[in-house]
């Protein structure tokens, strides 16, 4: 439940010749389900400006695009009271969205209610971020077990990201902003690999596999998977 999220062996949807934002990997795209039909609509819950349209579209999803203050969103409105009737989307895409809401229990009830039975909900939530944009709760892994749950949805996964680590996200983030973000991860790399060392060294003492206990401790943010 809490390990790195692993790769679906069976993608419904094949992103092999597709531009994708860098922020979704390939392993979360290997999870992303594929449109039932041609009236099939999906949410990208915070969307931004729209960034995520190509990837959702591509799996045959009519896109819905809503944000609470963002120039290039296609609809405005809030999270906590979602404009949709029941039962809307068949998939909801909410990345790096529930740090900054201020009730994620009333947004995870929203996200179920418009939410099909049998409808995927993905998405990101910070937890070793450096405060950002007006962040309420950054969530660790039981925290964002606990909201997905008192929305009532079904948790497949909560993993902690590897190449998102809590040193990458503050160096970018935080430590050194404008600074070109290769440079920025090039600056805390051999910091990285000295941690990665001295957990590897400390497993090895302890005769145990600390590998899970180290991402749930150090990532920068966590992906869970739902459904309802």
């Amino acid at each position: 439940m809490f390990d790195e999220l692993p790769t679906n062996d069976a993608p419904e949807v094949n992103y092999a010749n597709v531009d994708v934002p860098h922020h979704l990997s390939r392993e979360l795209l290997s999870h992303f389900p594929k449109a039932k039909s041609e009236n099939s609509w999906m949410l990208d819950l915070g969307c931004g400006n729209a960034i995520h349209r190509n990837v959702c579209e591509h799996a045959g999803f009519k896109y819905v695009g809503l944000d609470y203050d963002c120039d290039g969103a296609p609809l405005l409105g809030d999270a906590h009271s979602l404009p949709f009737k029941n039962q809307s989307f068949e998939f909801i895409l909410s990345i790096a969205v529930l740090e900054h809401i201020r009730f994620p229990f009333v947004m995870m009830k929203e996200a179920y209610r418009v939410l099909k039975p049998g409808g995927v909900f993905i998405g990101t939530v910070a937890f070793l971020e450096p405060f950002h944009q007006d962040s309420f709760y950054h969530h660790t892994h039981l925290g964002t077990y606990n909201s997905l749950q008192e929305g009532g949805f079904k948790i497949v996964h909560v993993c902690p990201s590897n190449q998102w680590s809590a040193l990458a996200a503050q160096a970018t983030m935080g430590l050194f902003p404008q600074l070109p973000r290769l440079l920025c991860l090039s600056i805390v790399m051999p910091i990285q690999a000295i941690h990665k060392l001295w957990w590897k060294v400390g497993g090895a003492l302890l005769r145990k596999d600390v590998e899970r206990t180290r991402l749930l401790t150090t990532t920068g943010a966590f992906t869970f998977i739902a459904r309802k």
